[in-house]
């Protein structure tokens, strides 16, 4: 089969990439990425020369581009993994947002529509069903919870969410959606908390900590959110959505002080600012679905995958370096 994975120089999507170009021989990978600001070519580097392998730059809102790409290469599956995903840089721009999150989702369907395309997979987040209590630990979300969504990025990725149903239910497209908790691992852009934190934590910088650090977080180790993810590509039922978390909540301010204890750094590093606009207060997933009907298992303890993943990033300074002085944007030449 012949797979278009959009985002794939992303962090999700180039572990996704990663994983399926060395296990599946037969089939072929198509990468599809704009290489914004939080897509770094470095990330899939490489994969250059695998024989079931090619990366094309382009964006998933340019209709003509992604048309021709289609009739050229005639996909049988479309993973999109392309999102506009920090909360904060959707308080300061939601146009953006919408613009990456709906109508390049739309534009994308479109073409399965188009094209014949046998599945196209959405990966989506827990954000769109909000928030729960912090003392409530008994309440999780199902894939029944109802959406609830408190940032504009999370509204955008909602409402792709419901023309990917929409578009199953009118045009008979056959569809697939991931919602998935905080994940965690190599190749993650320093503008989420795990990098941001052990990169400071490097520098003896101060680390931000949003209010007092009582938000809690549901982590899931990116290696098995990607087990899921092809999954359910290739077992999922048509029109279903599936939810893939980690079982492994915790608070940012614990989160923070694991990191610092494992790096040897004090924890006087830790400075509150001013909370987060609308910040949700509490995500934590049921993934009881995926794992009875698909057989999807977890392989990393948070214990297990927070370690390695911090020995990632000490042993790949040069890649944040390249981040922090802005060359990784030149890691690509059309």
């Amino acid at each position: 089969m012949k797979f278009l994975i959009t985002g794939g120089a992303g962090f999700i999507g180039s572990n996704y990439l990663h994983y399926v170009v060395n296990k599946y021989s037969d089939d072929y990978f198509v990468c599809l990425d704009a290489l914004t600001y939080a897509g770094n070519y470095n990330n899939i580097k490489d994969l250059e020369g695998k024989p079931n392998y090619k990366f094309v730059h382009g964006d998933i809102t340019d209709r003509s581009f992604v048309y021709e790409l289609f009739e050229k290469e005639k996909f049988d599956v479309v993973i999109n993994f392309a999102a506009e995903s920090h909360v904060d840089n959707s308080i300061k721009n939601p146009e953006l947002f919408l613009r990456t999150n709906i109508i390049g989702t739309e534009v994308l369907m479109d073409a399965c529509l188009k094209y014949n395309v046998s599945r196209y997979h959405q990966v989506s987040t827990d954000e769109v069903y909000g928030d729960l209590p912090l003392d409530r630990k008994d309440l999780l979300f199902t894939e029944k919870t109802p959406i609830h969504t408190s940032s504009p990025y999370s509204t955008s990725k909602a409402s792709a969410d419901l023309l990917v149903g929409a578009y199953h239910r009118t045009y008979g497209l056959n569809t697939t959606i991931s919602r998935c908790s905080n994940n965690y691992g190599p190749y993650q852009f320093p503008e989420k908390l795990i990098p941001l934190t052990i990169s400071k934590a490097l520098n003896n910088e101060k680390i931000p900590v949003y209010g007092t650090g009582e938000n809690v977080r549901d982590w899931i180790h990116v290696i098995d959110h990607n087990i899921g993810v092809d999954l359910i590509v290739r077992n999922g039922k048509s029109g279903e959505i599936y939810n893939l978390g980690g079982h492994s909540e915790k608070s940012n301010l614990e989160l923070v002080k694991i990191i610092l204890n494992q790096l040897g750094k004090s924890e006087d590093l830790i400075e509150f600012v001013a909370d987060r606009k609308g910040h949700d207060l509490r995500y934590a997933i049921d993934s009881s679905k995926v794992e009875e009907e698909l057989g999807w298992k977890r392989t990393y303890t948070f214990e297990s995958g927070i370690k390695e993943t911090i020995d990632w990033y000490l042993n790949n300074q040069e890649w944040l370096n390249a981040i922090k002085d802005g060359s990784y944007k030149n890691s690509y030449k059309d």
